[in-house]
């Protein structure tokens, strides 16, 4: 294992330390492994999306359980980030790292040998703690490995590599299902992470280097605690609500939890000695810009997430695609993101907000243009027109990649420097609840549609009309959402960010 150690100021302090010490030499090298670590979270938050109908032949899982296998995984990310991320700065980013990849790996060896529905939920949350341990890592690493235009360079082909990361998940699952490789079906989707992992964790510890924040606030477990719980509590009502038919305890539920995060937020404001390592800094919230762009990408997010889910469901359970099929059908999503990329930095410089409001709208047209290419509710499976669902499924790859780029540019010329490390967990916790959201709220209007049309199964005549409804709910609802996010997006001015490389 290298011990090669970086030196870096804590975070939000002043410059005047540039050129202190010379680049690491194999940091291109590092950022390959990195970026390949960081893939396989991109990977998994999409591979099992097509592995679902198979899962829920196999273990006989419910409609709700499916959704619980996919928000499970994002809510245990979004709930450990900030701690995960502290703790890096804290006790070692590498070696922090290294024991989530580790992690990630074990996990996916456990979901992959699941076998029952709630073991493979316990699984996938537990494999989402892995996650959240390791995604803050590659970030901080990489922005101590490299300064200006090299930074500038690194982050673009990060923005590309996730693109091609979420083309990569739903092909290589529907690769994997359909070849069975060695009779494991679905399984071997969460199995290909554990030997990735293990190259992954040794050439990571012989090549990628040591760094922390000298003096950076210990992690709060009981913060933590608060937080997960308060996160889970808003989504379980979603997801479960219709299980026990809306009762009042339900919305007792959804209320508590969102007390809880307030109140958290609340008490660690309140108390001077918190303040320094708040999970929830009031200062920033205050700031209505901040609170705003934090609200767009919540909503956002869930419109994103959420669509691809039920898209995918609709495909392989309403129309009988194989998983195969429904992955390769899905690149168009990821084609018109990757190309749309090279061009998100400039129209970010030059317009500001512009290039996000366009790609709300531009998402939106997107979702209605698959609903109206989208047969019928009596036609018979498998009579869908896969041409012509592109168009809408790279307009609203296109959207997501003018949205996303553009909004994270915005949060972060708005952030005052003291808070800009809380800010980044913050940005990145709201991506994974909102991405929760999106699979609970959507998912939950998806199947109350298609169990009120009759069995599950797929099929034409009435359960054809049930998943025509389904799709058409959720599409709507999706839709909604991302002309909310565009006007919300109004709010955050008509600053540009500057030109600057670094």
């Amino acid at each position: 294992m290298t011990t090669e150690k970086l030196a870096v100021r804590p975070e939000g302090g002043g410059g005047g330390d540039t050129g202190q010490q010379p680049p690491y030499p194999r940091r291109w090298v590092a950022m390959v492994i990195l970026i390949l670590a960081f893939m396989l979270d991109l990977l998994n938050v999409t591979i099992v999306n097509v592995g679902l109908p198979a899962i829920q032949r196999d273990l006989d899982a419910s409609s709700t359980q499916l959704e619980w296998i996919s928000a499970a995984y994002l809510l245990a990310f979004a709930a450990a980030l900030i701690t995960f991320a502290r703790a890096g700065d804290l006790w070692g980013r590498k070696r922090v790292f290294l024991l989530g990849i580790v992690a990630f790996g074990l996990t996916g060896l456990w979901s992959g040998f699941a076998n029952g529905p709630y073991e493979l939920i316990a699984a996938r949350a537990a494999q989402g703690l892995a996650a959240a341990a390791l995604a803050p890592q590659v970030m901080s690493i990489l922005f101590t490995l490299f300064q200006g235009r090299e930074r500038a360079t690194v982050f673009g082909t990060f923005g590309i590599v996730a693109g091609l990361a979420q083309a990569g998940g739903l092909l290589v699952g529907g690769v994997l299902i359909d070849a069975d490789v060695a009779g494991l079906g679905w399984r071997a989707v969460f199995l290909v992470t554990v030997p990735a992992a293990a190259v992954l964790v040794a050439l990571g510890a012989w090549l990628v280097p040591e760094s922390r924040v000298p003096g950076s606030a210990r992690p709060r477990w009981l913060s933590t605690g608060v937080l997960t719980a308060g996160l889970v509590a808003m989504v379980f009502p979603l997801m479960e609500g219709r299980t026990f038919g809306w009762p009042a305890w339900i919305w007792l539920c959804l209320a508590g939890g969102v007390l809880a995060v307030l109140g958290l937020a609340v008490a660690e404001h309140r108390r001077p000695a918190w303040r320094a390592g708040a999970l929830l800094p009031m200062d920033l919230f205050r700031n209505r810009l901040i609170s705003t762009a934090l609200t767009v990408q919540l909503v956002a997010f869930a419109a994103f997430t959420g669509f691809l889910l039920v898209f995918v469901l609709w495909l392989q359970s309403g129309h009988r695609y194989s998983a195969l099929d429904a992955g390769v059908l899905t690149i168009g999503f990821s084609a018109g993101g990757i190309a749309m990329a090279p061009f998100v930095g400039r129209l970010i410089v030059r317009f500001g907000r512009a290039p996000m409001v366009a790609g709300c709208v531009l998402a939106a047209g997107g979702m209605l243009g698959v609903l109206y290419a989208a047969p019928a509710g009596s036609a018979a499976p498998g009579d869908v027109d896969s041409w012509a669902l592109v168009p809408g499924l790279a307009a609203i790859g296109m959207g997501m990649n003018l949205v996303m780029p553009t909004l994270s540019t915005l949060f972060f010329a708005t952030v005052p420097p003291e808070h800009a490390g809380s800010a980044s967990g913050i940005y990145s916790t709201s991506q994974q609840f909102g991405a929760a959201l999106g699979v609970a709220g959507l998912g939950t209007i998806f199947f109350t549609a298609v169990d009120g049309g009759g069995d599950s199964g797929g099929g034409g005549g009435a359960n054809g009309d049930a998943y025509a409804t389904a799709l058409t709910a959720s599409v709507l609802t999706a839709t909604v959402a991302l002309i909310l996010s565009a006007v919300l997006s109004l709010a955050l001015g008509r600053s540009r960010p500057s030109p600057s490389a670094d």
